[in-house]
């Protein structure tokens, strides 16, 4: 077993597809693709590549941890009681537990995660 894990979407298989689910869904009908690469400590902790079609859903992270890095598009957060943050190819930011907010996808975008909690 390797202890050394690159995250290459040419070695990730087949995406796992899914739909936003409907109380969170504000705008749009977007699409979600999940490559997921490690699921470690009975779920604790999460990494792969996620991407998404444009829409607009409610971001409710509740306990968990999740740092993000765009290698494709551009999306718009908005914290609740915060004014809204433009995100792009690139870019990389945390949600911290217990962030609440609004989730824009602009363009479609393409993230590396890793969530913990």
């Amino acid at each position: 077993m390797t202890f050394l894990k690159k995250i290459d979407l040419a070695e990730a298989g087949t995406p796992v597809p899914a739909k936003c689910a409907p109380e969170r869904l504000i705008a749009g009908d977007p699409d979600f693709l999940t490559w997921a690469f490690d699921d470690t400590r009975d779920g604790q902790i999460r990494t792969g590549i996620w991407e998404a079609t444009p829409g607009e859903n409610h971001s409710i992270k509740g306990e968990t941890f999740e740092f993000c890095h765009l290698l494709e598009g551009v999306i718009e957060l908005t914290e609740e009681g915060h004014a809204p943050r433009v995100f792009r190819k690139g870019d990389s930011f945390v949600m911290k537990p217990g962030y609440r907010g609004v989730w824009k996808t602009v363009e479609t975008v393409r993230k590396i995660y890793v969530i913990v909690g």
